[in-house]
């Protein structure tokens, strides 16, 4: 197998989105778009289960992505947990859908024997680290966000430390919502380091109305601006067979 490229929105919010379109349905669309959508709802130590929680969860499950509901304080590992996973089971999904067309509709993964499973994990293993990374990174400044936006800031200089050991390239771009005059505000085009936020993250205003789904259907044009320089591999392709 060649190298493919992988294409992930990851947005970090707390929930209760309240202008707009429903997340979720674009959250969908991203899915159809072979884009996955993953959710990180920050919560208050105090905050039990509620409609922002369910939102979250509700997104993710839409865009084909992984959720996960945190304390402030886990953010930075739960960012590169939810990330990484997120890959894992894009993989998986793919290697599933080739066994199915080779086995039959009745087959996938979990069928296969231990010994074939295995070694169809490892392939699993192997593209993680190969395949080419494409993280659009969307990040909640509305007012309830206000106090968590320096774990949020050293969290995803986190991740692209993380991500650093990887063969395959990586590529983020990040944006805010609600942006100054329309959905989202651009801090950072496509770049292989996210390094540079420091410089903008710390000018950061919190406040305003949270407008998540014209802010995740805006984010998702991000992915037919990227330049074409970036990647060597077919932009049509996921991943080939050689």
């Amino acid at each position: 197998m060649k190298k493919g490229r992988l294409k992930q929105v990851l947005l970090i919010t707390d929930g209760c989105s309240n202008q707009g379109e429903d997340p979720s349905a674009v959250a969908a669309l991203a899915k159809e778009q072979g884009i996955a959508v993953n959710v990180i709802g920050v919560v208050n130590e105090d905050q039990t289960a509620d409609g922002g929680i369910q939102e979250v969860e509700d997104i993710a499950l839409a865009g084909g992505g992984i959720s996960q509901i945190v304390q402030t304080k886990q953010l930075s590992q739960t960012v590169q947990m939810v990330t990484r996973q997120a890959m894992t089971q894009t993989i998986q999904g793919v290697i599933n859908q080739e066994l199915q067309q080779i086995l039959g509709d009745q087959d996938s993964m979990d069928d296969l024997p231990p010994e074939k499973r295995g070694q169809v994990m490892e392939v699993v293993d192997e593209l993680g680290e190969t395949v080419n990374l494409e993280v659009c990174i969307l990040v909640d400044t509305s007012a309830s966000m206000e106090k968590k936006l320096p774990t949020v800031h050293e969290a995803l200089l986190d991740l692209s430390i993380s991500l650093n050991s990887r063969m395959g390239s990586n590529q983020f771009c990040l944006y805010t919502f609600p942006g100054k005059r329309k959905p989202i505000d651009k801090l950072l085009s496509w770049t292989p380091k996210i390094d540079s936020i420091s410089n903008v993250f710390s000018k950061l205003a919190s406040g305003g109305i949270t407008p998540t789904g014209p802010a995740l259907k805006e984010a998702l044009k991000s992915f037919d601006k990227r330049p074409r320089r970036d990647f060597v591999e077919d932009d049509d392709a996921f991943i080939e067979e050689s």
